[in-house]
């Protein structure tokens, strides 16, 4: 009993402790920390238990937070854009990433994994300085944006698929993989007329 209060003294200073800090955490370092919290190496009863691994838990959140940010940048850009190329894949970004968003949520579900509720500061900055452009300008920084961000969610993928520890995210990461490889290469193709 002694050992359990230690432990929940010990969580609730560094909770504390956490909160005094500068700044405010965006949604996903608020996912990564209480998902840091359900370690099962401690106590599952007290902490509800996490079914995966660290580094799965970090890899479902950052795909979340990547998968969001692709279907928000991807509606803004089918309001936003006049190239059909670019509104093109826009409107994949929306049902690819949409669909792949869905299936992520009920394997973090289904594994007490929390993931954030909207995209990172990163992400939403990019959103914002989108937002505030148009025409051509807009159409060549949303590709850019794009070519950028499917090279690091291929990156993502692969290495969970060959080092994750879940088999269910492992397997997740191994079937998402062929199809950012896929809109990597497309945007890629749209990236080269625009020169």
């Amino acid at each position: 009993m002694k050992k359990l209060s230690f432990a929940l003294m010990l969580a609730a200073s560094a909770l504390a402790f956490q909160g005094c800090s500068n700044g405010q955490k965006d949604a996903k370092e608020t996912a990564d920390s209480l998902n840091k919290t359900k370690d099962t190496t401690t106590n599952v009863a007290a902490t509800g238990g996490i079914a995966v691994d660290q580094g799965d838990a970090k890899f479902a959140t950052d795909a979340a937070n990547g998968g969001m940010a692709e279907v928000a940048l991807g509606k803004l850009a089918l309001t936003k854009s006049t190239n059909p190329d670019v509104k093109g894949f826009a409107n994949m970004m929306v049902n690819d990433h949409g669909k792949a968003n869905a299936d992520l949520m009920a394997l973090a579900k289904a594994k007490n994994i929390t993931l954030p509720a909207t995209v990172d500061e990163e992400h939403q900055k990019k959103a914002d300085d989108l937002s505030k452009m148009s025409g051509k300008d807009f159409d060549k920084a949303y590709v850019d944006a794009m070519v950028d961000g499917h090279k690091k969610t291929l990156d993502l993928m692969n290495s969970e698929a060959k080092d994750g520890k879940d088999a269910d995210l492992k397997a997740f990461a191994a079937k998402t993989a062929p199809i950012v490889k896929m809109h990597l290469d497309a945007i890629n193709k749209i990236h080269d007329t625009m020169k």
